[in-house]
């Protein structure tokens, strides 16, 4: 079987994290996770893939993509530019998509995804399967030009897209109820055989000396994630208590967010590591005590999947599907988006009670250790190849399940 896979974002090369535009670009995130593991896992398979995607700084034109694929990387590798890769994509999809069995497009914040998917599909004959990573009509909140933009114009691709694919897949149940159409498949992100290492063999986490309680944010410094939120969250809870903050990741508000730990006081007290390439993350998740996710809107967030996963207790916003990974007080603490106030006494308390953070996490750790890594999860991807294959009559053969 051929899969060409679309995605405007997958995982870099380690070099780009390190690339003076790449906070520009923001090569790190749970797409790029989630793509990656994806295609490494269906090529474990023995399935062929093409995935085409954008070019970050440093990395190369092609790659190679396990033993059966390959990773084309369109468009110019500056963070403004990054979206040409569309035209550039439009142009080479004639002698790219020919030959696919499945054109499985992945669907974020990205407005050229579902219109390349159907160029694909028109020029392959193959069926799209289009998994909906952030939904801009039922998860994307506006709070300026640009969210406005996705919203309505993206909203619309998005509708359009969902009713011409054979299958959709998405991250959450609730997202799947919001699209109300047959056949959509709820398969969430899951961790990487990275999460299964032995702890001896995780390598550095963080540096030395970081005081306890460690409390970790991991993702992009975008104003979607809330880490402003966070700060000011950790302000409150520092004030009265001991602690550091460990933020791991980069963005746009990388400056913003300096002068607001500044101006809070708890410059000292903030530690911002920048980008760390993703093999890393296991050896940090280790080192810290609490990891919150406290942003403004998200459909699943896959940091938090890897965190239960990795035994630390979890503070999170109650939005989007995060609910259905981050049960209140089963396996998490939730707290209301944009709430500084709920975030610090989330913070007080499961630094005041080890027993109930102890509690929250062996919980959690129960609930994801077998169902949501990718070993598990792709041959429920390969079931929805299989099946959108088998009711057009391709007759490419599929591994089995």
């Amino acid at each position: 079987m051929r899969v060409l896979r679309l995605c405007s974002v997958f995982e870099p090369p380690a070099s780009a994290l390190a690339a003076e535009s790449a906070a520009a670009f923001d090569p790190i995130g749970g797409m790029q996770n989630h793509t990656g593991h994806l295609s490494r896992a269906l090529d474990a398979l023995g399935i062929a893939q093409t995935v085409i995607t954008t070019r970050p700084p440093t990395a190369p034109a092609v790659a190679p993509l396990g033993r059966h694929g390959r990773v084309i990387r369109l468009g110019l590798p500056i963070g403004v530019f990054r979206q040409c890769y569309s035209l550039y994509a439009w142009r080479r999809l004639p002698g790219l998509a020919p030959g696919a069995d499945v054109v499985h497009a992945h669907l974020g914040e990205d407005l050229a995804i579902v219109p390349l998917a159907l160029r694909a599909a028109r020029l392959s004959g193959a069926p799209i399967v289009l998994t909906v990573h952030c939904s801009l009509r039922h998860t994307l909140r506006v709070t300026g030009p640009r969210s406005f933009l996705l919203k309505t114009l993206g909203g619309a691709l998005e509708g359009y897209g969902v009713d011409r694919a054979a299958a959709v897949i998405t991250l959450t149940d609730r997202l799947r109820r919001e699209l109300a159409r047959p056949d959509v498949h709820v398969i969430p992100s899951g961790v990487g055989g990275e999460f299964r290492a032995d702890p001896a063999d995780l390598g550095p986490g963080l540096p030395a000396g970081v005081p306890r309680p460690r409390i970790a944010y991991v993702g992009r410094l975008h104003p979607q994630k809330g880490v402003d939120t966070l700060l000011r969250g950790f302000a409150l809870f520092s004030a009265s208590a001991p602690g550091h903050l460990v933020l791991v990741g980069d963005g746009p508000e990388r400056a913003r967010l300096r002068r607001l730990a500044a101006r809070l006081g708890v410059e000292r007290r903030t530690l911002f590591l920048g980008f760390l390439p993703h093999e890393r993350i296991p050896a940090v998740l280790r080192d810290v005590d609490v990891l919150v996710l406290p942003s403004r809107y998200e459909e699943l967030g896959s940091v938090l999947i890897e965190a239960m996963y990795a035994g630390v207790p979890v503070v999170a916003s109650a939005t989007g599907g995060v609910p259905e990974i981050v049960r209140h007080r089963e396996s998490g603490l939730l707290v209301p988006p944009g709430s500084p106030h709920a975030i610090a006494e989330a913070l007080r308390e499961l630094t005041a009670d080890p027993a109930l953070a102890v509690a929250l996490a062996s919980q959690a750790r129960r609930r994801q250790a077998a169902e949501l890594t990718w070993d598990a999860l792709v041959h429920r991807v390969v079931d929805v190849y299989r099946s959108v294959l088998s009711r057009q009559g391709r007759s490419r053969a599929c591994p089995a399940g």
